[in-house]
């Protein structure tokens, strides 16, 4: 699939389904990240990152240094460094993946992934539309939402 065309099944998506989405997601309409190739995301990433990031893999539950990452900061796209989650609303769900309880506005596009044959909801870096993971209704306050991260997907940045 090219990256052109997931762009726009991506934004599509996400207009459909979020009323004022369309707005958030043209903002990254012209970003020189997406018309990055397949075979230049592959150079510019490490394996693992690649395989989460660009081809919406996940990595084995437990695997993520960011895991333990406790400081202060922000944790920010792999591929393109776009902030997504603050540390302060990172919690310990004990699933095996960084979790945050919410996102910063603007920087994530969601769909619907049926991969594992019921519906998801995926959500991907709104810049580079890189795979971050999925969001569930299983969180904490104050949101109820758990986002559930690739750590392959994230940096972190301490502040």
């Amino acid at each position: 699939m090219s990256l052109d065309r997931r762009s726009f099944v991506l934004t599509a998506a996400v207009a459909a389904l979020v009323p004022g989405a369309a707005v958030c997601a043209d903002k990254y309409a012209s970003s020189p990240w997406r018309k990055l190739s397949d075979a230049e995301w592959k150079k510019k990433l490490a394996p693992a990152a690649y395989q989460v990031l660009r081809h919406e893999g996940t990595e084995r539950p437990g695997s993520s240094p960011l895991l333990k990452e406790h400081r202060k900061g922000v944790f920010v796209c792999g591929g393109c460094g776009l902030a997504l989650f603050k540390s302060d609303w990172k919690f310990e769900s004990g699933t095996g993946w960084p979790s945050f309880y919410t996102a910063l506005p603007g920087a994530l596009a969601r769909k619907t992934d049926y991969k594992i044959g019921l519906p998801r909801t995926e959500y991907h870096c709104a810049q580079c539309l890189g795979h971050q993971g999925h969001v569930f209704d299983d969180g904490p306050k104050p949101t109820g939402l758990r986002y559930c991260n690739n750590g392959a997907a994230l940096k972190f940045a301490p502040a």
